[in-house]
């Protein structure tokens, strides 16, 4: 796989028939290997181990539903009180991070109204706090740690 602009972590790869899978261990399973799951476990572990997030808050592959139309955000950190706070959207390391992306997880964001965005292809992060007093939206220079959520 690809090299990524993020730390490595003991990565579990396995082969299933004839493909690869790698462990996703919030939702302690295998999953088909692909590169944007390959920055989303890297990322993951990044946010858990480098950035104090609590696993048991996060989930992969949330589903939202708007209708008859089903969505599903990459990865959701939620807060104590089980309300989403973050919503993160990976992309393979070779996909540009584009104005296409942001407006794919801020569809996510009409229905969540966290008050954190990021989008990673693994080489790139971009963090955005939300503001929603003042309609607005500022990019941080870093993702921050848990605790200063």
């Amino acid at each position: 796989m690809f090299r990524l602009n993020l730390p490595t972590y003991e990565i579990k790869i396995a082969q299933q028939g004839n493909k690869q899978v790698i462990f996703d261990f919030l939702r302690r399973k295998y999953v088909a290997l692909t590169p944007e799951e390959w920055v989303r476990q890297h990322f993951v572990h990044y946010l858990v181990e480098h950035k104090g997030y609590p696993a048991g808050l996060m989930g992969n592959e949330i589903e939202l539903s708007v209708g008859e139309k089903r969505l599903r955000c990459d990865t959701v950190l939620y807060n104590k009180v089980a309300a989403p706070q973050m919503i993160i959207e990976y992309k393979a390391p070779q996909i540009k991070l584009q104005q296409k992306t942001f407006n794919q997880i801020s569809a996510y964001n009409l229905l969540l109204k966290v008050d954190y965005l990021i989008v990673s292809n693994g080489m790139q992060h971009i963090c955005c706090k939300m503001d929603y007093a003042n309609q607005k939206y500022y990019f941080l220079e870093d993702i921050p740690d848990y605790q200063n959520l």
